[in-house]
């Protein structure tokens, strides 16, 4: 039977449509309903959302759901889906939501096999198999599946084994997984899948993806709408994570009247690149500006305008339609862009591919020219940038929070933008949900007086939690002091932590060190190891060995005992950190630290690792 067979059309609604409406109704229900259980919540919606490019509140997708919730289930149920859609159909409604579909009727298509339906957007479908053909095509362990045909499932088939996932979150961040660690087998059993699906999620986190509510079996199943948002992210942070200024100094040009270097960096890619499209339609003396990715780029005026500022290959002629996208793409080709973006791509607006083509062209020629003389004008060692704002504590600090998934925070600049003291506070309400008290708090700060005030409600707070805040004021962290600001969010970060593992073990008392200490030792001596460690700060953590052992003791068949080294060396120490971290992650373990932090004993980072493990044994 067809699984558009399974939704039964409410009576008094069969006369108002005609079949092919009806199908298309049931077609569109399946997009929203992306784990076939009958019902769209919250997340669902805010998946496809997402996969729109719209960003949206948790408070509208609550309002959303409950314009059309008819039974105050906080789920839209297909009879209700079904009296939205009549309402509109007639002229009686205009809920957000019906527009929310009627957008995504345009953008995605559902189609399968042998009655299997799925809902996807194929423009993005085929820009993606485009891009990791493009990007993979070299990779050995690659050869038998690529190319992929952008126009089948080849894209979410590939993914279910998790390599070629695995892969792209390689090329997005060099090394940040142990290619070891990857079962690359041509056949995989499910166990093998799952452990490569577990480290792809848990890798992407730790490069900065939000991956919030999929799992391995998720990606294992193949579900397209899944797969293409998270091939999105990473594909984002692969082709955004250079466009920064300490990659190009350059980006001083940027710079608007009024504005001091440390302005560019509060600045995230996307606001980087339409500053940097509007740099180039003002020196060419255009009238055009971009304000965003979508509906200002259709007509390829903006494009033709700046490639020919960068690349000099003259104006492409045209009235906006294909034939003038594809002039712009040949000569962003011809510039030595691999792009991976269509014609209709540009036409119709899809913010996502716009966005990837900005930023390759940005990659190739950023057409920002400026000479050492006027360079010598910035004060660019008062930034720090290889200093304390560029440590692997604030990387992983950042990626940490980013990960959290908080509803309108994204981190990059950990002390740019936590300095107002909001993100802090947004931070606490996720680590101690309810803690903060919402109406004290200044939403859009502006002055420096409304500022101070949420950073010293931070200060109050953190006192509430028991933090260590001693000498520390609100004003510390208004001015961006670093040490100061690493330490308070270490302290959410540890106190996070240990939460989750305390909600998993019995009794309600919090998990000490010296209880994860102890846990970890006796999982290894169970196992008939012959390492322990005497505490977090115990120095032959350094040779990774305990560590290995201790993901050897949770699941023997996850490590090869054969790239495992004695530790003796520097060199051999630095290959056990790596190897475990990823072992770890392939487990189920969402870690945070870094191979450095295994080999120096960061004692609390190390911590955070086998705690996390812990957290992960309990769930299994």
């Amino acid at each position: 039977m067809s699984e558009l067979a399974k939704f039964a059309v409410p009576a008094e609604f069969k006369s108002e449509f005609t079949p092919d409406e009806l199908n298309d109704m049931k077609k569109a229900f399946m997009v929203f309903d992306i784990d076939g259980s009958g019902s769209i919540d919250e997340k669902e919606l805010k998946a496809v959302l997402e996969q729109l490019g719209e960003k949206v509140t948790a408070d509208s997708l609550r309002k959303m759901v409950e314009e059309v919730d008819l039974d105050g289930n906080h789920e839209i149920e297909w009879p209700e889906f079904c009296a939205m859609m009549h309402n509109i159909h007639s002229g009686k409604g205009t809920a957000a939501l019906g527009a929310v579909v009627k957008k995504a009727a345009k953008m995605f298509s559902v189609e399968g096999a042998g009655g299997s339906l799925h809902a996807f957007s194929e423009d993005e479908r085929a820009a993606f198999t485009q891009h990791l053909n493009n990007c993979m095509k070299s990779d050995p362990d690659l050869a038998a599946r690529l190319p992929m045909d952008k126009d089948s499932m080849d894209l979410f088939e590939n993914c279910k084994d998790g390599l070629m996932l695995c892969k792209l979150i390689n090329l997005a961040e060099e090394g940040s997984i142990d290619e070891r660690a990857l079962n690359k087998k041509a056949t995989m059993n499910v166990f093998q899948k799952t452990e490569n699906q577990n480290l792809a999620i848990n890798a992407a986190r730790g490069i900065g993806c939000q991956v919030v509510n999929i799992g391995a079996a998720d990606l294992i199943e193949g579900r397209p709408i899944l797969i293409l948002g998270l091939i999105w992210q990473i594909m984002k942070i692969q082709l955004t994570s250079d466009i920064v200024l300490k990659e190009h100094p350059e980006l001083v040009l940027l710079l608007e009247e009024g504005e001091e270097l440390e302005d560019l960096l509060k600045l995230s890619p996307e606001e980087i690149l339409l500053r940097w499209l509007n740099y180039h339609l003002k020196a060419a003396g255009s009238d055009r500006r971009a304000t965003n990715f979508g509906g200002d780029l259709k007509d390829s005026e903006i494009y033709s305008v700046v490639l020919n500022q960068i690349f000099k290959c003259g104006l492409t002629p045209g009235d906006g339609g294909v034939a003038r996208a594809e002039g712009v793409i040949a000569k962003a080709n011809a510039g030595g862009v691999e792009s991976f973006i269509g014609a209709n791509d540009i036409v119709k607006g899809n913010k996502k591919i716009n966005l990837a083509f900005c930023a390759q062209i940005f990659n190739t020629n950023s057409g920002l020219i400026i000479s050492e003389e006027e360079l010598a004008d910035f004060d660019f060692a008062g930034l720090e940038l290889d200093d304390a704002g560029d440590t692997r504590e604030e990387r992983v600090f950042r990626m940490w929070i980013n990960s959290l998934n908080i509803d309108g925070l994204y981190v990059n600049d950990l002390f740019g933008d936590l300095c107002d003291g909001l993100a802090i506070l947004k931070v606490m309400d996720k680590v101690e949900p309810g803690i903060v008290c919402w109406k004290s708090v200044n939403m859009a700060p502006k002055n420096k007086f409304k500022k101070v005030e949420n950073c010293n409600y931070v200060v109050t707070l953190g006192k509430q939690m028991k933090f260590s805040m001693v000498n520390i004021g609100g004003l510390d962290i208004l001015e961006k002091n670093k040490k100061l600001i690493l330490g308070i969010i270490w302290q959410l970060m540890r106190k996070h932590t240990v939460n989750i593992l305390t909600s998993l073990t019995p009794g309600d008392k919090t998990v000490t060190d010296k209880e994860i200490v102890s846990w970890a030792n006796g999982k290894v001596q169970k196992a008939g190891k012959g390492s322990s460690i005497r505490s977090f700060q115990d120095a032959s953590i350094a040779s990774g060995c305990f560590l290995l052992d201790l993901c050897a003791a949770m699941s023997p068949q996850s490590v090869d005992p054969s790239v495992i080294t004695a530790g003796g060396s520097d060199e051999e120490k630095m290959s056990n950190a790596r190897y475990s971290i990823s072992v770890a992650r392939k487990i189920g373990a969402c870690v945070f630290l870094t191979p450095d932090d295994i080999v120096e004993v960061k004692a609390k980072m190390v911590m955070t690792f086998v705690a996390s493990l812990w957290s992960t044994a309990l769930s299994m």
